[in-house]
């Protein structure tokens, strides 16, 4: 458990964060180790001698204490958790030292990032027992796992002309292994083809229409897992309803309100690139960010009213105002659909009135004491406190840690409780099948995405309070953001832990040790792999190196920085406050709120229309909360793929998705990652590459090109 679980989490950690400032994000799952430290754990259990060590007394120990167990595969599972996913923190290392080109220490980026990781730890220590104890609190995501573990050890046999569960996941990750290296080096076009571009190569209009990087992506399509799954995870694990409402969303906003507000020219959309996160000047040009930032590090109000007002593409206006609207319906949601469900709920969990097998069982055990979690929370309080001293350029300590603690206290219960709870699988929602989960056609899209859009809202609103309490400071506003929305992100992925080791039966503090190490040893690798190559890429994090074929874009980064200037250094009042230029954008929180009202009043009105109640606007509103960074071809071809996958496999050839649905998922998650990992260090390192038509992306370079006219942009036509 120890060798396997903290390698899975270093190499997770790493990958991850590896992954991160490439133009195409992956994102590899702890699904992936969860399958693949199965072999080695065998291995070792075959191989390791069984000697006793320090025979006779109290530290007697050997390194092979029995045969691979379930229970040591959840432990290594825990680990690898820890390095899954991206740490948020160090959007703020990256910013900080690439985009403002500030100096910033290890240490300082180390308290950054641990306290952020660890301070979600404390929160979920004193809610577990309201929200991981009880039985109503269902954990639905849990479901795949457990079902994997009973599918990897159990004995099978394999069926005649066919493969075992183990065959197929190597099968299929050398497939994916063999793969990768045509849209990772050879033919990089494969991440977005986009053939309107190639009928039309000297038409802007065209290019905006079918660039899938840089415009609406109509008829673009993605032969690349990375393009795939790169922001909203894998297509194949999203159930069909779910899918359906985000295709509903993406084409909402993609091909009518964009285009309408592009076209009719709002706020001079024309001026600007139709799809971009840049920043812009009302001429259409690049806003010198540099020129508007004092030597304290603030706004200096004199330079901006000289450089005058900051402009945003159609897009990341739209994308702005969905993100209001998201947070606004998620709320209506709630209260119209389940609010009667979630206090009846709030009450037995409060009342501890329904006790379940799991947690008489797990009682047996010794209990983590509640005072260590709060002992943690108030050890990262403090560091947290000492950071802001250090970097003397943030919010008040007092200010910060108050509202993000009376944040938690105000969205961490009811709002989860829901998830949790109105997750619960009906009776016809969750099925098994040769130890294997699979989900059918129930009345609850929000089974996958419903914590998405939810954080989604959050994260846009911290920023809004933040920037309006303290404008001018954009480290203030990022460190908030990142202390206001990511600890609660990480008190709900340890609660989903700790629900893993409920229903298998883990020790506490087995557990608790698991998730402490791994955790730290999480955001030493996650840091270190960052800081290792900003300081070994040239020019990493240049978007003008995109068209040079260099994959150190940092998207996410981008928008990370992006929005640390529209909401921190210049301030939410001058761009969407009485000063700004897009105060109409605040009308999205009104429709928010009236949309789930809507379908409401129809399922009211037409009870027997089931159909109505697969209408989840919160899904659909927030469908596009990963553009940008995500781009048109992104989104396209992860609809495509989750409509194969969840309606027509699911539903012509039902025994082989449940059983290889989820094995394929992890398998080409892994071996992408091994074959990119590969050629960064064969060819990456020695910068060699490859300069042909083929590895020019998608081929649209006019997408980008404003069409108002008298606007003169480099390599752009100029109209009359």
């Amino acid at each position: 458990m120890w060798v396997l679980g903290m390698a899975s989490c270093a190499v997770l950690s790493f990958l991850n964060q590896f992954f991160w400032y490439r133009k195409e994000p992956l994102t590899i799952t702890a699904i992936s180790a969860q399958i693949t430290v199965v072999p080695l754990g065998r291995l070792m259990a075959a191989a390791l001698p069984e000697r006793a060590f320090l025979r006779g007394s109290r530290w007697e120990f050997t390194l092979n204490p029995g045969p691979f167990n379930v229970k040591e595969h959840v432990l290594i599972t825990i680990f690898a958790n820890a390095g899954a996913g991206t740490v948020y923190a160090i959007h703020v290392v990256t910013v900080v030292r690439v985009f403002y080109g500030k100096n910033l220490t290890f240490f300082v980026s180390l308290l950054v990032v641990l306290t952020t990781q660890v301070l979600g730890f404390g929160w979920a220590g004193i809610f577990r027992r309201y929200l991981v104890e009880p039985a109503a609190m269902w954990w639905p995501s849990n479901l795949v796992q457990v079902s994997l573990f009973r599918a990897l050890h159990e004995d099978e046999r394999r069926r005649k002309g066919g493969f075992t569960r183990n065959q197929f996941f190597l099968v299929a990750f050398a497939c994916s292994f063999a793969y990768y290296a045509f849209p990772g080096y050879l033919f990089q076009m494969l991440t977005s083809l986009s053939w309107i571009c190639w009928v039309f190569p000297n038409s802007v209009f065209a290019q905006q229409l079918g660039s899938g990087l840089h415009g609406l992506g109509i008829a673009a399509i993605g032969l690349d897992w990375a393009s795939i799954s790169s922001y909203l995870g894998s297509p194949l694990v999203s159930p069909w309803f779910a899918t359906a409402n985000v295709a509903a969303g993406f084409f909402i906003v993609m091909y009518i309100i964009v285009p309408i507000g592009y076209w009719f020219d709002f706020y001079k959309a024309q001026t600007f690139p139709i799809f971009s996160s840049g920043l812009f000047t009302s001429g259409g040009q690049k806003y010198n960010i540099s020129a508007i930032v004092d030597d304290n590090f603030h706004l200096d109000t004199e330079a901006y009213e000289k450089n005058g007002p900051l402009y945003l593409s159609t897009l990341f206006a739209v994308t702005y105002g969905i993100g209001f609207a998201s947070l606004t319906a998620t709320i209506v949601h709630v209260l119209l659909f389940h609010g009667r469900e979630i206090l009846q709920l709030s009450r037995s969990a409060f009342q501890g009135k329904s006790v379940d097998i799991h947690t008489k069982l797990m009682r047996r055990y010794k209990q983590v004491p509640e005072w260590w979690f709060i002992c943690i929370l108030v050890v990262n309080i403090a560091c947290h406190c000492i950071r802001l001293r250090i970097l003397h350029r943030a919010a008040p300590a007092a200010l910060v840690g108050c509202v993000t603690c009376m944040r938690h206290c105000i969205f961490l219960h009811p709002p989860n409780w829901n998830y949790h709870s109105n997750n619960k699988p009906g009776k016809d929602s969750i099925n098994f099948h040769h130890g294997m989960p699979y989900v059918s056609e129930a009345p609850n899209p929000q089974l996958t995405f419903f914590h998405c859009m939810q954080t989604s809202g959050l994260n846009i609103i911290t920023e809004y309070i933040i920037g309006y309490l303290y404008p001018g400071r954009p480290v203030a506003n990022m460190c908030f953001k990142v202390y206001g929305y990511i600890s609660m992100h990480q008190a709900l992925m340890f609660l989903q832990d700790f629900k893993l080791g409920h229903y298998m039966k883990i020790p506490p503090r087995t557990m608790f040790m698991a998730q402490v190490v791994g955790t730290t040893i999480a955001a030493f690798v996650y840091l270190g792999t960052a800081w290792w190559l900003m300081d070994t890429i040239p020019n990493i994090c240049d978007i003008e190196l995109l068209s040079a074929g260099s994959p150190w874009t940092c998207p996410g980064d981008h928008v990370f920085y992006d929005a640390s200037v529209i909401w921190g250094l210049i301030g939410p009042r001058r761009i969407f406050g009485d000063l700004g230029t897009y105060a109409a954008v605040n009308w999205f929180f009104l429709g928010g709120a009236v949309a789930p009202l809507l379908v409401w009043l129809a399922h009211r009105a037409f009870p027997g229309q089931n159909w109505i109640v697969l209408i989840n606007m919160p899904v659909m509103l927030g469908s596009i909360f990963q553009m940008p960074p995500a781009t048109a071809v992104n989104y396209t071809t992860w609809i495509l793929i989750g409509f194969l996958s969840g309606y027509v496999v699911y539903r012509y050839r039902r025994d082989w998705w449940e059983r290889h649905n989820y094995l394929l998922s992890g398998a080409l998650d892994a071996g992408l990652a091994f074959m990119a990992v590969l050629i960064y260090l064969c060819l990456g390192l020695e910068n060699i590459s490859l300069n042909w038509w083929g590895n020019d992306l998608d081929g649209c370079p006019l997408a980008s090109c404003p069409t108002a006219k008298g606007i003169v942009v480099k390599g752009c036509p100029v109209y009359n």
